[in-house]
């Protein structure tokens, strides 16, 4: 593990207020291997377009072996860090949260974002009890800290994102989940200055924000103190749009104008022959 344990503590080291860490989410092997070639210091997993690629909604609907699986040839395309989006940890309870850390370093990950979201069409409420979700947060550290790998845990706060609350409940769950192991703070949804500004002050630890088309540029961010700036599934989406318009393109007028921007073959092979 000590490979695996000094790509962790690298990897931790690039979490600095002011100086963020960069990572143009990917789903796949090449699209790893792109975004490490376009210079990013790590390559972060986007949930939603690694289940899609294997032809699964979003949602905690992943068979957890099949999940890891993707985010091991991940790891082995490229050089850097990698972290991976687990969605709510793949598992019922805290236990198999524990569970799903051990294989995620298996897999050669040395990152998790675990959120607290749930996707049971039952449930009381869009967000799993704060005591809960923090007893499964302290699951994953303890399991990677029996490894012997200083895994880390990006605590997701869905709390924007699904309404369920503000900047008040946001710092309240993100102290619990601190105090439980997390070693960063992930409030997707939250892209306001002003916002950002109230969570950098109040979160004791590096703060992580989603952006993307309407957020502030990343240097606005830095200037707030965030320390990790990620873009979820946008990329893959938007990847997904060029699929779609060069195939209706194709189909409805016989033409390939989608197609004028695309990759060089050899190029792309060149790139997946560095990973042998």
């Amino acid at each position: 593990m000590t490979k695996q344990s000094d790509r962790a503590r690298a990897f931790r080291d690039l979490h600095i207020p002011g100086t963020p860490l960069v990572l143009p989410n990917a789903w796949d092997a090449v699209s790893a291997r792109l975004v490490e070639d376009a210079g990013a210091a790590a390559v972060a997993t986007t949930s939603a377009g690694l289940v899609w690629a294997l032809g699964v909604p979003d949602g905690e609907r992943v068979d957890r072996d099949a999940a890891l699986a993707a985010v091991a040839r991940i790891a082995e395309a490229v050089t850097v860090p990698v972290t991976t989006d687990i969605e709510s940890g793949y598992a019922a309870d805290a236990a198999g949260v524990g569970d799903t850390v051990r294989a995620v370093l298996a897999a050669g990950a040395v990152g998790v974002n675990i959120e607290d979201a749930l996707h049971d069409a039952g449930a009381s409420g869009p967000l799993r009890d704060v005591a809960e979700q923090a007893e499964r947060i302290a699951a994953a550290r303890e399991a990677a800290d029996a490894a012997g790998v200083p895994l880390f845990v990006n605590a997701r706060i869905d709390t924007f994102l699904s309404g369920a609350g503000g900047v008040d409940l946001t710092l309240e769950r993100a102290a619990a989940f601190r105090a439980a192991g997390a070693d960063g703070i992930f409030v997707p949804g939250a892209v306001d200055p002003g916002t950002v500004k109230e969570l950098v002050g109040g979160v004791d630890g590096p703060l992580n924000v989603m952006a993307g088309p309407g957020a502030p540029p990343v240097a606005d961010l830095a200037a707030l103190g965030v320390a990790r700036v990620s873009v979820g599934s946008g990329i893959a989406q938007a990847a997904h749009a060029l699929v779609r318009r060069a195939a209706r393109e194709l189909l409805e007028r016989g033409t390939y104008g989608s197609l004028t921007d695309a990759l060089d073959h050899g190029e792309v092979n060149a790139l997946l022959e560095r990973t042998r």
